[in-house]
């Protein structure tokens, strides 16, 4: 919490701290506080530094409302990081003419903290309850400022930012972020690393971050890890979105597996798909589709028989439970995708974001004139938002048709459409390759009998090919800052627009060699 919030140093103290400080707002309400558990709060700390340390969730001096409260505090971290221990006269010096003191009685004050000791016995109760306090400060400071900002109409009004604002600081306080986050020790992250490898180590699968549920791409990443930023980019046709939808699919169901049969973390979470191009029905109708097995063509058309449709009906009571949440709204900016992932993440708690597609987002509007900087403050912003969230993002994106344009079709790293700043924000570049898909465009005449024979004798070799090509697909990783590069190969299924991983290890076929 910042000095600009409502911790007012005019706000008047008691004589000696035996009457609770108060600032009154525009209402004539006083502002949350409790200057009595300040000082004896304080006073534990002077009689015995070390009950500071024990703390599971350690004061800031911006959490105290009394500003000669804050300032003393303050002055015991600093003492207390130096290795000097903090009391009334080895602080006596630093608060001689303090202004803020002086009304309370000046460097006596200090003495008088220790007088009782009384909150030795109930440390943890007082500072909690300091802690509190000062959140409901900082919600004063927030509705205070989404008034203000509600009735002044002097400028152009845009309601719909000032919630987005809102409901980014409500977040902040919601998660301490806007309480004294300061940076992790090496000791804090070192621990954080390690718990890490623990859990890939006693793995089955050696993960260490959110399942895909395709073996093959958890190997080569170890799935996926919070913050990270995954960019998915394919040419259409390619399948992204069907991979997107699996994984998201797959990750929702190793959750749900998880909750019904009470087993270990299996990397399993809720999962949120923000899809700016189809409509959750959509959706919903591509995953009942890979888990009945049946043909999405054939299920949109009603082609399907009762066998079918039973299977169907299934699939769907399976899947009733699935924590998959579907957000299908047209032409989202990237600060309202962040708003709305903030309340999954509160009200759902979800451990992983999917966005179909990023070249759909759109940006603030500062950088509108220019798509390259638009694209950017999109990619920046996916990225500030895994940080924020700590939870793993597949965005999928376009690729530009210079891919088309040459004999290896394979994608590449320069190929990202509209920005270089999509693999500068991007933990980790995927690109989904089907060589049969260009394969098939290359089919000479089926033979009728009539052709020539070396007409035939084409048509045999582009069938051999064919063969070898079908259903199989690479995932290429062109970039992951955590591990290698390489191909990933996957099996794909086109009439259910299902992926899976191949069961044998053999890799040659698929151009991984």
């Amino acid at each position: 919490m910042s000095d600009s919030s409502l911790i007012l140093d005019s706000a008047p103290a008691s004589s000696a701290g035996d009457a609770p400080a108060t600032a009154i707002g525009e209402e004539g309400r006083s502002l949350p506080s409790n200057v009595e558990a300040e000082a004896a709060f304080l006073g534990a700390v002077l009689i015995d530094n070390s009950v500071y340390e024990e703390l599971p969730n350690p004061l800031r001096p911006e959490h105290f409302f009394v500003p000669a409260h804050r300032l003393i505090m303050e002055r015991v971290l600093t003492m207390m990081e130096r290795g000097a221990t903090a009391s009334p006269v080895t602080l006596k010096p630093y608060f001689d003419g303090n202004e803020h003191l002086e009304p309370l009685g000046g460097t006596t004050y200090l003495a008088r903290l220790t007088a009782d000791g009384h909150g030795l016995l109930a440390t943890r109760q007082l500072a909690e309850q300091i802690y509190d306090l000062a959140l409901l400060r900082e919600l004063v400071t927030v509705g205070r400022a989404l008034v203000g900002g509600a009735l002044d109409t002097s400028e152009t009004v845009e309601p719909l930012k000032q919630i987005e604002k809102a409901e980014a600081a409500l977040y902040e306080i919601a998660e301490g972020t806007n309480i004294g986050s300061d940076a992790s020790t090496f000791k804090d992250a070192s621990i954080a690393a390690l718990k890490l490898a623990q859990k890939a180590m006693n793995s089955d699968r050696g993960l260490s971050g959110r399942t895909t549920g395709l073996s093959t791409i958890d190997d080569k990443t170890a799935g996926l890890h919070n913050s990270d930023l995954v960019i998915l980019a394919g040419r259409p046709g390619m399948g992204k979105t069907s991979l997107a939808t699996n994984i998201a699919f797959n990750t929702a169901y190793e959750y749900l597996k998880q909750m019904r049969d009470g087993g270990p973390d299996s990397g399993g979470a809720p999962v949120a798909f923000f899809s700016l191009e189809m409509s959750a029905d959509q959706l919903a109708t591509r995953i009942l589709a890979e888990q009945a097995e049946i043909s999405s063509e054939k299920l949109r058309s009603g082609d399907i028989g009762r066998d079918e449709f039973t299977r169907l009906s299934e699939a769907s009571q399976r899947l009733a439970d699935l924590p998959l949440y579907i957000d299908d709204t047209p032409a989202l900016t990237i600060d309202a995708l962040r708003m709305r992932a903030r309340r999954l993440k509160r009200k759902n708690k979800i451990g992983l974001v999917v966005v179909d597609y990023l070249q759909l987002l759109q940006g603030s509007g500062r950088a509108s004139d220019n798509r390259v900087n638009e694209i950017s403050e999109i990619s920046r912003g996916l990225k500030t938002m895994a940080k924020e969230l700590e939870l793993p993002v597949i965005a999928l994106s376009q690729l530009s048709r210079a891919v088309e344009q040459r004999e290896d079709k394979k994608p590449q790293l320069a190929d990202l459409r509209e920005s270089g700043s999509i693999e500068q924000d991007a933990d980790m570049v995927w690109f989904i390759y089907r060589a049969e898909y260009y394969h098939k465009a290359q089919m000479p005449n089926v033979p009728d009998g009539s052709e020539s024979p070396d007409d035939a004798q084409k048509y045999q070799d582009w069938m051999e090919e064919h063969q070898k090509l079908v259903n199989k697909a690479l995932l290429i990783v062109a970039k992951q800052r955590h591990g290698s590069t390489g191909n990933v190969p996957l099996i794909f299924q086109s009439e259910y627009t299902k992926f899976s991983s191949p069961s044998y290890r053999d890799y040659s076929d698929f151009g991984e060699e």
